[in-house]
C-alpha cells in the first residue's frame, strides 16, 4: 500500500480500509485500544482480526519487561508477514521508550507515543510510502487526561473505564513513570457521565482502571480520593457490580475497605502489589511499606470483608535478593490468606535505578524462584476456590464457553472462574451452587429461583 490518502473519500473518511489491532499489557492499554478502534471504525475503516490480512495494523505495546518488548517486535513482524504492503503503526509504552529502535524494524510506517495515541486517525491520513514517521513527545509534560474512550468492549462482558493515567511513584525497577507521565485523573463528573453511558448499553459490571489507580483525585481541585469516587458511583445506583483493578497497599484505605465490606455493589476482590516480603528488598525497590504493614493490611481486609479475594503481584530475583530474602517472600505468601498470585521475574529496564544496582540475580536463578512462586500460587488459587464449594455464588456469565468443559463460564463477585452446567444467557448475573473444583475453575449448577 503506497499511500492511504487515495482511500480517503471526500468527507475525509478512511473508507474501505481494513484495520487490525493487537494490544499488549495492562487494562489501560486495552481501554485505549478500544477507544482508538471505535474512532477508526467511525471514520469508515473496517475492523478485522489480527490474524487476517489487513491494510493497516495498529500494535499497542507494553514495555514493563524485556519479554513484552520482544512480544511487541514479534507482533510487528507477524503483521508484515501477513501483508507486506500493509501500514504498520506502533504505539504505546515501548514506542514511547524506544522509537528509534522500533523504526529499524522493517515494515514499520509510523510510531506514536503515549500522548499521540489520540491522533492515530489523523496520522493515517498523513502517512505516505516513505520511511517510518516518528511522533513521540515528552510525556512528562503531559497534563491533560486522554479523551480516548469506548462505548463497547467486543468479546468482554465487563466494561473497562480508565479513570487515571501516569505515575509519580518511581519504584526503582519500574519504567512506567518514564513512558506514562505524571498522575492525571478523569474528573468525577466525567467518570459518572461515562458510567451512565456505558450502563445504558447494557453492561452490568464496570472495572475502574488506571496506571496508579489509588492516586486518582490527587491532582484535581478540590483534591479527592478513590474511596470518595467509589462511594459516589455506588450511591448513583446505575451500576450492578463495580470492580477495582490494582491498588497500591498504602492506598487501600479504611474507607475503601469499609465500602467493600458494606456495599453490595463493590466486588469482594482486590489486587494489591506486594513485590517482595523482605524489608530490605522493599526499601531498595522504593516501595514505602514493610512486610508487617502488608500482613496487617491483609488481616484488616479479611476481617472486614468475609470471602474477599486478594490477589497480589510478586517479583522474583530483584537485585540483591538473597535466598534468605526470597524465603521471606515465600513464607509471607504461604502464611497469609491470598487468593492468587501474578508472578514476574525481575526485568532489567535501562534508565531505572535498579538496572545499575549490584547483586543482579542470574537468569536461571530468577527462573527457578519464579517457578517456585507460581507453584505456590497454583495451590493458593485452588484452596481459595474450594472454600466456596456448596456455597451460593453470583456469577456474571460471559459471551463464550469454557475451553476445558464446554460450559458457559463467568466470574464470581470474588473473581473465581465458574463453569455452569446449564444454558445461561450471556451478560446475566446467575446465582449458582459450586459442586467441585476442576482445572482452575469451579463447576456449578444454577440455583432454581
Amino acid at each position: 500500500m503506497a499511500t492511504v490518502k487515495e482511500d480517503i473519500d471526500s468527507k475525509g473518511r478512511l473508507s474501505g480500509l481494513r484495520i487490525a489491532f493487537a494490544t499488549l499489557g495492562c487494562k489501560v492499554n486495552q481501554c485505549e485500544s478500544a477507544g482508538i478502534a471505535e474512532g477508526l471504525a467511525a471514520s469508515g475503516m473496517t475492523l478485522v482480526p489480527f490474524a487476517e490480512a489487513a491494510d493497516c495494523y495498529v500494535i499497542n505495546t507494553c514495555t514493563v519487561t524485556g519479554s513484552t518488548d520482544s512480544q511487541s517486535r514479534q507482533l510487528i513482524r507477524r503483521a508484515t508477514r501477513r501483508n507486506p504492503e500493509a501500514a504498520v503503526l506502533v504505539t504505546g509504552c515501548y514506542a514511547q521508550r524506544a522509537p528509534e529502535e522500533i523504526a529499524r524494524i522493517p515494515g514499520v510506517r509510523f510510531i506514536a507515543g503515549t500522548a499521540e495515541k489520540e491522533q492515530i486517525s489523523d496520522i493515517l491520513r498523513e502517512m505516505t510510502a516513505g520511511g517510518p514517521l516518528i511522533r513521540v513527545g515528552d510525556i512528562r509534560k503531559a497534563r491533560a487526561f486522554s479523551r480516548l474512550e469506548a462505548t463497547a468492549f467486543p468479546e468482554h462482558t465487563r466494561a473497562f473505564l480508565k479513570i487515571q493515567d501516569g505515575c509519580d511513584a518511581f519504584c526503582s525497577y519500574c519504567i512506567v513513570p518514564y513512558v506514562r507521565g505524571t498522575n492525571r485523573s478523569l474528573p468525577p463528573a466525567e467518570v459518572e457521565e461515562r458510567i451512565t453511558a456505558l450502563a445504558q448499553t447494557g453492561y452490568r459490571e464496570f472495572v475502574l482502571t488506571g496506571i496508579h489507580l489509588g492516586a486518582w483525585g490527587r491532582d484535581l481541585l478540590p483534591q479527592t480520593d478513590l474511596a470518595t469516587l467509589v462511594r459516589k458511583i455506588v450511591e448513583g445506583g446505575t451500576v450492578k457490580r463495580l470492580r477495582l483493578s490494582s491498588v497500591e497497599p498504602q492506598e487501600v484505605t479504611d474507607s475503601l475497605i469499609c465500602l467493600l465490606g458494606r456495599s453490595g455493589t463493590v466486588c469482594h476482590h482486590l489486587h494489591i502489589p506486594l513485590q517482595s516480603g523482605n524489608d530490605g528488598i522493599l526499601a531498595a525497590m522504593r516501595r514505602n511499606y514493610d512486610a508487617a504493614f502488608f500482613r496487617d493490611l491483609l488481616r484488616r481486609i479479611h476481617e472486614a470483608v468475609p470471602g474477599v479475594a486478594v490477589g497480589i503481584d510478586v517479583m522474583a530475583g530483584f537485585p540483591g535478593e538473597t535466598e534468605e530474602a526470597f524465603d521471606d517472600t515465600l513464607h509471607l505468601i504461604e502464611e497469609t490468606p491470598i487468593a492468587y498470585l501474578h508472578v514476574f521475574p525481575y526485568s532489567r529496564r535501562p534508565g531505572t535505578p535498579a538496572a545499575t544496582m549490584s547483586g543482579q540475580v542470574p537468569e536461571e536463578e530468577k527462573k527457578r524462584r519464579t517457578e517456585r512462586l507460581r507453584a505456590v500460587g497454583t495451590v493458593k488459587r485452588r484452596k481459595f476456590a474450594e472454600q466456596f464449594i456448596g456455597m451460593p455464588l453470583h456469577v456474571l456469565v460471559e459471551d463464550r464457553t469454557d475451553k476445558i468443559t464446554g460450559f458457559p463460564i463467568g466470574f464470581s463477585d470474588n473473581y473465581i472462574p465458574v463453569a455452569i452446567r446449564s444454558r445461561v444467557p450471556a451478560n446475566q448475573i446467575a446465582r449458582v451452587m459450586p459442586e467441585r473444583f476442576h482445572e482452575g475453575r469451579l463447576i456449578a449448577d444454577v440455583i432454581p429461583k
